[in-house]
């Protein structure tokens, strides 16, 4: 029986993630195969007390979890697709993509709090969030917060916060959802690119055919416009910019946020065609947004 090591940071939300594949695994491989979860505390999840674009981006939670593929010490490691850097080594490629959880930000407020407390600060470490949320909520504070979601949750129930901005997926996935008190449509709030959608890393040369029907073809053109999107604007992770992808009957709408930085202001818009050339939409919205921006100056 073949035996497949899953790397998983250690976070509870990472591990329910892991554990969706790893079930995944062993009950549609006729017991051929089986797996296990090696977990793992990346430099990101150590460091608390700072923004990610002040120690070095998204790549510091998957660091060691990389390393573990590379040396052969797991298999694959699962990912929250937006928590992944653009650029991934091309030996280590994404090997597959789960169907999308619910994609959108949500507001949640302190435990038997029913409105939004202007006195406090919103929590929110995203700059792409603040950005869209001073829109719906002009007269409000926000402030920095990092750690877990159920570390967040506390923070907030403690009274440090009005209210904090999570994504659903993320409290769905923990069965948290009862916390959501209110969602932001992709108009209000466009979501970070792949927000919802988990990743599957790998090995070039090796053979995942364990996962055949764990991963979605519309989820990776999603996934693959949205990541275009953000790459050909060179968006990491203290960047703004934002990419969300609605795919049917075979067609791709791609919303996008492109932000400039010396006016400290931003724009949307979106973009439609075939599935087939997700990651060309993605570029030409960006392209499309860009000039639109610059001409909109002159």
């Amino acid at each position: 029986m073949k035996k497949v090591i899953i790397g998983s940071r250690e976070s509870r939300l990472a591990v329910i993630q892991s554990e969706m594949v790893k079930n995944f695994i062993c009950e549609n491989n006729n017991n051929h195969v089986t797996a296990e979860l090696l977990t793992m505390k990346t430099t990101g999840d150590k460091i608390l007390d700072r923004t990610l674009d002040k120690i070095g981006g998204k790549g510091l939670f998957v660091k060691e979890l990389d390393k573990a593929l590379l040396t052969g010490q797991t298999d694959i490691s699962v990912h929250s697709l937006k928590d992944m850097p653009m650029e991934i080594p091309k030996n280590l490629p994404v090997v597959a993509y789960s169907k999308r959880e619910d994609p959108r930000d949500v507001l949640v407020l302190p435990k038997g709090v029913k409105e939004l407390d202007f006195s406090k600060p919103i929590g929110s470490s995203s700059l792409r969030r603040i950005l869209q949320l001073k829109r719906i909520y002009p007269h409000a504070e926000f402030k920095s917060i990092r750690g877990n979601v159920c570390s967040r949750l506390s923070k907030l129930d403690s009274g440090e916060y009005s209210a904090i901005i999570l994504a659903a997926a993320g409290l769905k996935r923990l069965g948290l959802e009862e916390r959501i008190s209110r969602y932001f449509t992709i108009e209000e709030m466009i979501p970070a690119a792949g927000q919802g959608i988990l990743a599957v890393q790998g090995r070039t040369g090796e053979v995942y055919s364990y996962l055949e029907g764990f991963h979605e073809k519309s989820a990776m053109y999603a996934a693959l416009a949205e990541r275009a999107f953000v790459g050909e604007l060179n968006g990491g992770c203290s960047s703004p910019v934002a990419a969300h992808a609605v795919i049917m009957e075979g067609k791709l709408q791609l919303f996008g946020l492109y932000y400039n930085e010396k006016d400290e202001d931003y724009l949307t818009g979106s973009i439609c065609g075939p599935c087939s050339e997700a990651e060309k939409l993605g570029v030409k919205l960006a392209h499309k947004l860009k000039t639109e921006y610059e001409a909109k100056e002159t």
